[in-house]
């Protein structure tokens, strides 16, 4: 990636308050200016263009937001990764705002984490995946200073990185969908999107196809709480293996009936955000999903898989749609975990890293220093 291609915080955090601007004018080259011994953050929007339409229990969409970060300390390069699908609330115009608003300069130390992310925490609530770009580049900053990669450092086993899934959605166009059961060939379980009229439908056409095991993502779609456990022995008889956020992260006690009946066990994902909800989701979910953009990035999501597991709790590792930079940077947690859900940089059809590698089905951890990631 090209740093001068990279714009100056102030500036474009200027432009976006003051007027409405395309994201061709937000591409226009400045120079960031580096102050020696100091932390100098920069950053730019980058839109993520997705292979195929993402059909969702609520949402439908061909890209994703995102906003892609540097953070410079005496000549080494640490990279983010902002990504913002629609139902986290944030916007490449707010993660700017956010980011325009950081004062790293004021740190000469990149290894007072606590202090920096204590810091960045407290400037605004919420803005959790800008949050999480900054804490991705600082980690990266830090592997490369100390020349280690993150797995390292925690102490973590790669080989005992599990297989990712591969995801799917529904598509009324058949020649499309086969496309898609396709392109799931090389992977040893596959996440299939659910929550709309033809769950079953896309269920019953994989299974003509494939026999691998499924997990299943209902992205809150299921009403009512009859419904969702007569899902969960359907899908129990065909090869499932959980179910994913089956009923609205709002509708803890139905979840909570749920998981005592439920032949399967039953994940969280949009009802667990950040540390505090790995207790919570206790009392009504047999496991949860912790992803980076949700959990303000690296430093609290091993904090949460550290409590789930001291909870009984399963772990799942997910991601959004990102380039190989935010997934190469989950992938340093991947040791640790039940399941992992990294296929976002597989699912976009314009990744700008080279990182973590998905090789025969298996997560496959860079062997370089901080995240992993080269830019092409």
């Amino acid at each position: 990636m090209n740093r001068r291609n990279f714009l100056k915080t102030g500036f474009l955090g200027a432009m976006i308050a003051t007027s409405p601007i395309s994201l061709s004018a937000l591409d226009s080259t400045t120079r960031t200016i580096n102050r020696p011994g100091r932390l100098n953050l920069s950053f730019r929007p980058y839109e993520l263009k997705l292979l195929h339409s993402f059909n969702l229990a609520r949402s439908q969409r061909t890209t994703t937001p995102g906003v892609q970060v540097e953070i410079e300390y005496d000549g080494l390069i640490g990279y983010g990764e902002a990504s913002m699908p629609p139902y986290l609330g944030e916007n490449i115009a707010s993660v700017s705002q956010f980011l325009s608003n950081l004062n790293l300069g004021q740190f000469s130390d990149p290894f007072r984490v606590e202090e920096i992310l204590d810091y960045i925490d407290n400037v605004a609530p919420n803005n959790r995946a800008a949050k999480a770009s900054v804490d991705i580049a600082l980690h990266d900053l830090l592997g490369k200073i100390m020349k280690q990669p993150w797995y390292k450092i925690w102490g973590l086993n790669p080989e005992l990185a599990p297989n990712t899934s591969y995801t799917i959605s529904y598509d009324a166009d058949p020649k499309e969908m086969e496309k898609k059961i396709e392109e799931t060939a090389p992977f040893k379980i596959i996440k299939v999107k659910m929550g709309l009229d033809h769950d079953k439908e896309i269920v019953e056409t994989f299974r003509k196809f494939s026999n691998v095991p499924i997990c299943v993502d209902a992205n809150q779609g299921w009403n009512n709480k009859e419904k969702a456990l007569d899902m969960c022995h359907w899908l129990a008889e065909r090869g499932c293996i959980f179910v994913e956020q089956p009923m609205d992260k709002m509708a803890i006690d139905d979840t909570a009936w749920l998981r005592e009946r439920s032949p399967l066990p039953i994940i969280a994902d949009e009802f667990l955000q950040r540390l505090p909800d790995v207790k919570r989701a206790a009392g009504a979910y047999d496991g949860i999903n912790i992803k980076l953009m949700k959990s303000t990035g690296m430093h609290e999501a091993y904090k949460m898989a550290v409590l789930a597991k001291a909870l009984g709790l399963k772990v799942m590792l997910g991601c959004m749609t990102e380039t190989s930079c935010a997934v190469s940077a989950a992938s340093q947690l991947s040791p640790m975990v039940d399941w992992a859900d990294l296929d976002g940089n597989l699912l976009i059809a314009n990744d700008i890293f080279d990182g973590m590698k998905v090789i025969d089905g298996k997560v496959t951890i860079p062997d370089r220093p901080g995240i992993g990631v080269i830019p092409r």
